[in-house]
């Protein structure tokens, strides 16, 4: 099987739908911003302040290249399909996902989360979760899989990727 590989802008549940997966597969599941903060030994939110974020995606890089192909679940931080060498790790792990939310939904979750967002920390992040989304777009479309999160029921999302994995 490999791995299946989840991308998607930050809030979409790639986490939580990630652990849910891996539990349906019987796999182990792992998360590469948590990797990055075991490998380093400090929150994501650390690491760009101190990094900035070209450095802390150079590190993102480096996970990728460390990660045997094996069976897993993988969830990854939204902004590792920005660097092109990503793509190329990330479909020799396995199966790219992508997570698609409406941006009025990402906002709504990001606004009720408890988790530090370093990109969003800015007067107007909601701009920016806008411009996020329209950047990143077109790159995580690249994904071979692409399941729409009409609202927060993420069981049914777990049988459409299992439904529509190779």
């Amino acid at each position: 099987m490999a791995a299946v590989v989840l991308v998607g802008m930050m809030g979409c549940g790639k986490t939580t739908i990630g652990r849910m997966l891996a539990e349906e597969l019987g796999v182990p599941f792992c998360d590469t911003d948590h990797l990055l903060q075991h490998r380093l030994g400090r929150p994501i939110h650390q690491l760009f302040e101190l990094y900035g974020e070209e450095t802390f995606r150079q590190h993102e890089t480096r996970i990728l290249k460390d990660l045997a192909r094996e069976d897993r679940v993988l969830a990854t931080g939204g902004g590792i399909v920005v660097r092109p060498e990503n793509w190329i790790e990330l479909e020799r792990l396995g199966v790219t996902v992508f997570l698609d939310v409406a941006e009025a939904t990402l906002i709504q979750r990001l606004r009720t989360a408890k988790k530090r967002r370093p990109l969003l920390e800015t007067e107007n992040w909601e701009e920016r979760v806008h411009l996020l989304r329209a950047t990143r777009l077109p790159l995580y479309s690249k994904a071979q899989v692409r399941v729409v999160l009409e609202n927060d029921d993420f069981q049914s999302v777990v049988k459409q990727i299992l439904e529509r994995l190779p």
